[in-house]
């Protein structure tokens, strides 16, 4: 079922004007909401879940559309919204849907590649590396995501005990497999260690943590290569309140595993100097986007010798301005 928030609105947008569509995936939820509420405080976040063999396809269209929500038919019924904003392949079928029930009223926006042609929506966000263009296709370098100073500063508050850590303190943010990007024990053992070592050289505290995608089998590997290091490794909910917002709060350096486009855009998010470990080839789109990261300075080897601060990737701001000019919400 959608949860829904109802605010006084701001701008040109009306009352509930923003609907969120995504499959519930955390990075998908992140990038969506992100934008959603650099636009507007009315949101109104909604759960798509379809059923086979309608999820096989999407977001390309089957007979019998309302058929693929089952019970949530009535999440996806007028009044339509000013605007709708999806952001994964199951979302992507419910905005394109969402634009021909409304005729047109509701203006559609995706993010990520929808691997069909963007003329399907008003507008499509896809970063740099997916390599999609179009006159309405926007690309930014890396993935949309909260980050600012204020978002940084919270961070700080909720976490203030990281402040009596030694530093440097370095953050350590581990992801998991992706195809083409396996992290098995061979590449999780060099990233530790790799980790390790720059911790060595550089002395401090460790910043640690996994994530929803770190392989279970990894995580004692984690605890035990920083176990008698200062600092805090957190490698689940066990080990209380996930600590991810208070690391980059916090860190005076980062280093995070080269799987994760949002993890990689999030650190760079913070001006502090990001590193990772590439053990083996990339896949290409993943090397398409590294490439793009240290192309621009924001990315470098685990050994890499930087300066201490670095120009912060935040665009969500800019491609929320894109998006009221191109759809006229200005």
């Amino acid at each position: 079922m959608p949860k829904s928030t109802t605010i006084e609105s701001i701008g040109a947008l009306p009352r509930e004007s923003c609907w969120v569509l995504t499959d519930g995936a955390a990075g998908n939820r992140r990038q969506a909401l992100a934008l959603a509420e650099a636009l507007t405080p009315s949101i109104r976040e909604i759960v798509v879940d379809l059923r086979a063999p309608w999820s096989w396809f999407a977001p390309r269209l089957l007979p019998g559309a309302r058929l693929a929500l089952g019970r949530d038919e009535e999440t996806l019924l007028p009044p339509w919204p000013k605007l709708a904003i999806g952001c994964g392949r199951q979302a992507a079928w419910a905005t394109r849907h969402i634009r021909r029930w409304s005729a047109g009223a509701a203006l559609t926006v995706q993010i990520l590649d929808p691997r069909i042609d963007p003329a399907h929506w008003d507008l499509v966000v896809a970063p740099r590396h997916d390599g999609l263009r179009g006159d309405n296709v926007l690309n930014p370098l890396g993935s949309l995501h909260p980050i600012d100073d204020a978002w940084l500063a919270d961070g700080r508050d909720a976490f203030a005990q990281f402040a009596l850590l030694p530093g440097p303190r370095l953050g350590v943010l581990v992801g998991g497999a992706r195809h083409g990007a396996p992290f098995d024990a061979p590449a999780s053992e060099g990233f530790l260690a790799a980790v390790c070592a720059r911790h060595a050289a550089d002395g401090g505290s460790v910043l640690v943590a996994a994530s929803r995608r770190t392989p279970a089998a990894a995580l004692p590997r984690i605890r035990d290569a920083f176990a008698d290091l200062p600092g805090v490794v957190w490698t689940g909910s066990t080990d209380g309140p996930n600590p991810y917002p208070g690391i980059l709060g916090w860190a005076d350096r980062l280093v995070v595993t080269p799987d994760s486009v949002n993890m990689l855009s999030e650190a760079c998010a913070t001006g502090r100097p990001v590193h990772t470990v590439v053990s083996a080839p990339l896949p290409g789109k993943l090397a398409r986007f590294h490439t793009e990261l240290r192309s621009a300075g924001l990315l470098h080897d685990v050994d890499a010798v930087t300066p201490a601060e670095q120009v912060p990737l935040r665009e969500t701001a800019a491609i929320a301005a894109e998006v009221k000019r191109h759809l006229g919400l200005l």
